[in-house]
């Protein structure tokens, strides 16, 4: 009659000797996404949200290297113009539509033909879409597109429910559904966005977690006390200058990977009233904007030397960096001199910022620097959401934000520079450009890519819609408890094998 009960007692101190795992993860983002629709964002901490809450057909290795997701298998025809995809066939839909290859045509031909889509310059070689099976389709581009196996590793390959997003069309961000391990439940803005574990999704032992919880806080001091405190359980975009404090607490670990983007100025050239000044209609007025800046002192003096100078798409230890340009010296002696060659005195500008105290602190130190060459910069924080929206529809005169960076160098140029590029916010146009990074992408030649690319920065290292300021690290902070957390180089956090201890 005993025996029972020492089974009993027996299980319970196993239970008892057992780790217990938190059944909810908030995460600190440095900022409140916009959108929550893949055609329509462009902000870095909503693609944060997307590695949880949307698969895309392949992803990525923390080497860079590109891995099946919901396609398992891809190949070129023999004249690289058809692109086969296999794809799994246990996949659905967070409302429980079927994930299949329709459903992939769907996409594709929403990225194209949304009014909003943000995607359009992505998949834009895409000529048709053939279903030759419930598991099996055909992409047919115009010309071969060296790109697009990596565009179909961001927000251009997130697949969403076409059942949700023709029955939402543009408000499908507010509700969106996609075939991610979590589904959406919630969101107040500027205060939290919540999903919960999607039961049916198809690597779902992977997740630990019932629920994750985003918060945007912006100020980096902030959020780092939130960690701290115990109210978030890991925050990404850890200050530079707060590195040596997290790795002296006990109660805390921390992780980084170099990344693959760029932090700089937006410059409106074109883009509506706002481009008629100086800085907009004339190139010498830019380039002395750009030689009055210290880049390197940028980078000591608010980074600590943790992250890298820079002036182009790509950092300077990027094989796609272009060696005969390197990064500039401060000269603002030229600096005055192109000022006088364009025939300007004392130019004023406004540069628009974020709330973020780093960024605002970025902006203070150009605005110092400027001054000492004659250039007055007002600085004006504005939350994040707003300075998007502002810089898109030209309601600024440059702008300071960044890019997080994609595998391919395709990702970090075309989108902003080309005529019709879906972030093209200065309304820059070249045709020159235009024909440099098309041909870019219609070669899978390494060498006469890098030939392009090459040509392509000159010209823009000359005429400088973006100025280039530096390549930041991601930091990510967290709570001791928290194990199995990976860095990958965009700067996503992927949850599979995460955990939280209490």
């Amino acid at each position: 009659m005993k025996k029972p009960a020492v089974l009993t007692l027996s299980a319970m101190l196993m239970l008892t000797a057992a780790p217990l795992f938190a059944a909810d993860l908030k995460i600190g983002l440095a900022e409140d996404p916009d959108i929550l629709d893949p055609d329509q964002s462009r902000t870095f901490v909503g693609r944060i949200v997307y590695a949880s809450l949307c698969d895309k057909l392949v992803d990525i290795t923390p080497d860079l290297e590109i891995i099946p997701m919901l396609a398992t298998e891809w190949s070129w025809s023999d004249d690289n113009l058809t692109l086969t995809m296999k794809l799994r066939d246990d996949v659905t839909f967070q409302d429980g539509t079927k994930f299949d290859a329709e459903a992939v045509a769907y996409n594709i031909n929403r990225s194209q033909t949304l009014e909003e889509s943000r995607r359009k310059s992505e998949v834009a070689s895409i000529t048709g879409t053939n279903v030759v099976d419930p598991t099996t389709i055909e992409i047919t581009v115009a010309q071969p597109d060296a790109t697009l196996i990596a565009q179909l590793a961001d927000r251009a390959g997130m697949m969403v429910s076409p059942t949700a997003a023709e029955a939402a069309g543009a408000d499908f961000g507010n509700a969106p559904v996609c075939a991610g391990p979590y589904s959406f439940t919630e969101r107040v803005q500027q205060d939290r966005i919540v999903l919960t574990k999607f039961a049916d999704y198809y690597d779902a032992d992977k997740y630990s977690f019932d629920t994750v919880t985003f918060l945007p806080i912006v100020d980096t001091t902030v959020r780092l006390a939130n960690l701290r405190a115990g109210d978030v359980d890991m925050i990404e975009r850890l200050a530079a200058t707060d590195v040596a404090s997290v790795k002296a607490d006990d109660g805390l670990t921390m992780e980084q990977a170099t990344s693959l983007g760029y932090q700089g100025l937006t410059v409106n050239v074109g883009n509506g009233d706002k481009s008629q000044n100086p800085f907009g209609q004339d190139k010498l007025v830019r380039q002395a904007l750009s030689l009055s800046i210290d880049r390197e002192a940028i980078n000591q003096v608010v980074f600590e030397g943790a992250f890298a100078a820079g002036n182009q798409p790509w950092p300077p230890t990027s094989p796609w960096y272009n060696q005969d340009i390197p990064i500039p010296a401060r000269d603002v002696e030229a600096a005055k001199a192109k000022l006088a060659e364009a025939g300007v005195e004392n130019p004023t500008v406004e540069i628009q910022v974020s709330t973020d105290p780093v960024n605002q602190q970025v902006t203070q130190v150009i605005q110092a620097m400027a001054s000492e060459a004659g250039i007055t910069v007002n600085v004006v924080a504005k939350e994040f959401a707003t300075q998007l929206s502002q810089q898109t529809a030209g309601d600024y005169e440059i702008s300071q934000i960044g890019w997080s960076g994609r595998v391919d160098p395709d990702g970090n140029i075309h989108q902003f520079v080309t005529t019709d590029g879906g972030l093209n916010d200065a309304k820059y146009s070249n045709p020159e450009v235009d024909r440099l990074l098309n041909e870019a992408r219609a070669t899978n030649d390494t060498a006469a890519r890098k030939a392009l690319y090459d040509q392509a920065t000159a010209i823009l290292d000359d005429e400088l819609p973006l100025i280039y300021v530096y390549h930041q690290n991601w930091i990510w902070a967290m709570d001791k408890g928290v194990t199995g957390f990976t860095a990958y180089p965009d700067g996503m956090i992927r949850l599979a094998g995460v955990s939280k201890a209490e």
